[in-house]
């Protein structure tokens, strides 16, 4: 980040604006809707800011600025278009250690103001950094129509309700759900629809019953997709938010993970080929045991948990021991990859079947059914497949397919470091060998692969 961001109290803090003209005024106007004192340095004043004299109770001072004028305040802005006003006042507020905005000059600035969505006491702010701020009032306005007014209302409801909620949920996780299941319930639509009595009485009843009760433990079982935060399904964003703790694998990118709530546990079960961080009877064993203890629990998979995810394996666990579990299907590796690099899985002039194979079995064998996987006019899948990809090749040919049958190698799919190496059964093994592979990938074999120059859509 270039900036942290920080939400500041100024009620009753006095703040300086040097400068009295219409971008100034905006800034004046600004701070004293947060409730700041504010004192106006200008050598001319402008109407606009007249007059709001006696709205905020401005002091205005009609005069050249000088270092001396900058004393006791919290924060100082220029708004002049003078740069060396600018420059002197930046200089002074940095020696002496104030917090300083100087308009439309980020390297002169220790804060910068980010676009605002006002749904008090609910504040939204968006900044560029002061990159490209007219992107940040368009995500603004984006953010607007998705955060009605009604919000500040429902918090303002909250916060009514805080202290009664506090002494009668004496646990900090159980207090939070109880919250999420008023935000995300029948509390939330009644305020949003403007019946705040109807849902001031639902909520205090909702807190009456939530004395008696106490968290019930459950997984959720989320297929991650194939890489690209943005291909999660809008149900595994959500229970990815609420979850307590949050088990996870090697496929996991680390921007879905950043996607999870920032004081949930994380904890990391990857397993690579001879070598697990978990064994998984013991991962099934502790999801169990986490729900039991009352988390709610996000069980995130690499592409989606019933396709070579062994996601069976672990709700049979679950099943049991009589444990609350929900399954999210992702989008599977094949489906990702294959679409981002631009190769149809099926085509009415290529392949009228496709097959999913797993390349690395349970033995560590590579010993599939080669003989139906050599039959023509199919799109083959190969999942953990990169180790054995000679073996994979020699087999195909042996069995009859032809050593000139497309073949593609996809590193990464859907991500910004996707690779596709393309070659035949008897090329892409000596291809792969020469180059440094990055895990995961994905094998596509059949007549499909020679629709990748054409249709390619996505670079990594």
């Amino acid at each position: 980040m270039d900036y942290f961001p920080v939400f500041v109290n100024l009620k009753q803090q006095n703040c300086l604006v040097v400068g009295a003209g219409e971008i100034a005024a905006r800034k004046i106007d600004s701070l004293a809707r947060a409730g700041a004192k504010i004192t106006v340095i200008a050598k001319e004043i402008s109407p606009d800011v007249a007059a709001m004299q006696a709205t905020h109770g401005l002091i205005l001072q009609q005069k050249t600025f000088s270092p001396e004028d900058l004393r006791d305040f919290r924060l100082v802005i220029s708004a002049t278009n003078d740069d060396t006003t600018n420059r002197l006042v930046a200089d002074t507020a940095n020696q002496q250690k104030i917090l300083v905005n100087v308009v439309d000059n980020p390297e002169l600035c220790s804060f910068i103001f980010p676009a605002i969505i006002d749904r008090s006491p609910i504040i939204v702010a968006v900044s560029s950094g002061g990159a490209a701020p007219v992107l940040a009032r368009l995500l603004r306005a984006k953010i607007e129509t998705i955060v009605p007014p009604s919000y500040g209302r429902l918090a303002a409801l909250a916060a009514r309700f805080r202290s009664r909620v506090q002494q009668h949920i004496t646990t900090q996780r159980l207090r939070r759900i109880f919250w999420e299941q008023v935000f995300q319930g029948s509390v939330a639509e009644l305020m949003f629809a403007g019946k705040e009595a109807e849902a001031e009485q639902q909520l205090q009843q909702q807190l009456d019953v939530a004395e008696t009760t106490h968290a019930i433990g459950e997984v959720y079982l989320i297929g991650a997709g194939p890489g690209a935060a943005d291909l999660l399904t809008f149900r595994a964003l959500r229970l990815l938010q609420q979850a307590d703790v949050v088990v996870y694998d090697r496929l996991v990118s680390p921007e879905i993970l950043d996607l999870a709530r920032r004081d949930s546990d994380k904890v990391y079960v990857g397993k690579q080929r001879q070598h697990h961080a978990l064994p998984q009877e013991s991962i099934n064993i502790l999801l169990a045991d986490l729900a039991k203890a009352g988390k709610r629990v996000a069980r995130l998979k690499g592409g989606d948990p019933f396709i070579f995810g062994r996601g069976g394996e672990e709700i049979e666990t679950l099943m049991q021991q009589g444990i609350h579990f929900q399954v999210v299907p992702g989008i599977t590796a094949a489906s990702g990859c294959a679409t981002y690099a631009g190769i149809p899985l099926t085509h009415r002039d290529h392949a009228q079947s496709c097959t999913f194979v797993t390349g690395h079995l349970k033995d560590d064998s590579v010993n599939l059914n080669w003989t139906q996987l050599a039959v023509p006019n199919q799109t083959i899948v190969i999942y953990m497949g990169l180790v054995g990809l000679e073996k994979i090749c020699q087999s195909l040919i042996a069995h009859g397919s032809d050593k000139n049958l497309p073949i593609a190698l996809v590193q990464q799919g859907t991500t910004h470091n996707q690779r596709v190496i393309i070659g035949t059964l008897s090329t892409l093994p000596a291809q792969v060998a020469e180059q440094e592979i990055k895990p995961p990938t994905l094998i596509i074999i059949g007549t499909v692969v020679t629709l990748h120059e054409r249709l390619r859509w996505f670079e990594g």
